[in-house]
């Protein structure tokens, strides 16, 4: 299948939708404390999201019953809102999907829940790390795989793993499209898609600590390292626009 190429208004309303989530994550970042339940987390992301006039897009996506995936401790990907209670020392992940006139945004965090460990800080800033230089280092004429090695070469560094079987995508008018974006390389560098101007997509380090073997919960959504420790998980919706890669879903300086 071929990598949609967007045209300027296409990455403007992708853009749109993109700050709704970048806001969002900081509205949640913000207001989220000890004592609060995963669904009390999902129920504030939902009225944030509707409030800045788009539609929570993972509510209902393949069967999810939340419109943030609450990811806590363990569980590094699709955590699914419940009862469960944040507690001080928690680190939680928070991933964010929106619609917006047709078009989608996708981004994540892992936010510590007050003062957390050493370990885990690392933990965090290794993938937030990951994504940051992951997007510095993209330009046209690289292929996929390359940017995948970056992703993979700054979570082993950092002395962490990738979690396997999961990976980045291709958004636009359909939440996941072409190109796959795993975290790990398979084959060689010089195989496979190569990045162009107008290519808009979603990088997603996902990081386990001594395992990055994936193990689906009882709730067949959840996805934690077979190791059973703390992951992390960042996100950041980009489009690769005169010769370099732009993220669109932060959240705008003003609104």
């Amino acid at each position: 299948m071929a990598i949609a190429l967007r045209k300027p208004d296409e990455i403007a309303k992708l853009k749109k939708a993109g700050e709704i989530v970048g806001l969002t994550l900081e509205y949640l970042q913000n207001i989220v404390k000890p004592g609060m339940t995963l669904k009390e987390i999902d129920t504030l992301g939902e009225a944030f999201v509707r409030k800045h006039g788009a539609v929570p897009s993972f509510k209902g996506l393949y069967g999810f019953t939340g419109s943030v995936c609450t990811s806590l401790n363990e569980v590094c990907i699709h955590g699914v809102p419940d009862d469960s209670v944040i507690q001080e020392g928690d680190i939680l992940g928070l991933d964010i999907g929106t619609k917006l006139d047709g078009y989608f945004g996708d981004a994540a965090i892992t936010m510590g829940v007050g003062k957390i460990s050493e370990q885990d800080e690392a933990l965090i800033a290794c993938s937030k790390n990951a994504l940051y230089t992951a997007i510095e280092a993209i330009k046209p004429g690289m292929r996929f795989k390359e940017l995948t090695k970056i992703l993979e070469n700054s979570i082993t560094d950092a002395g962490f793993f990738p979690l396997r079987d999961y990976c980045g995508h291709g958004i636009g008018t359909k939440p996941h499209d072409e190109p796959n974006i795993p975290n790990y390389l398979e084959g060689k560098t010089n195989q496979g898609p190569k990045i162009k101007n107008g290519m808009v997509f979603c990088l997603e380090p996902m990081v386990c600590q001594k395992s990055g073997t994936p193990l689906l919960l009882e709730d067949k959504w959840s996805v934690v390292s077979d190791d059973r420790l703390k992951t992390s998980h960042y996100e950041h919706q980009v489009a690769v626009v005169d010769g370099k890669a732009i993220i669109l879903t932060q959240a705008p300086a003003s609104v």
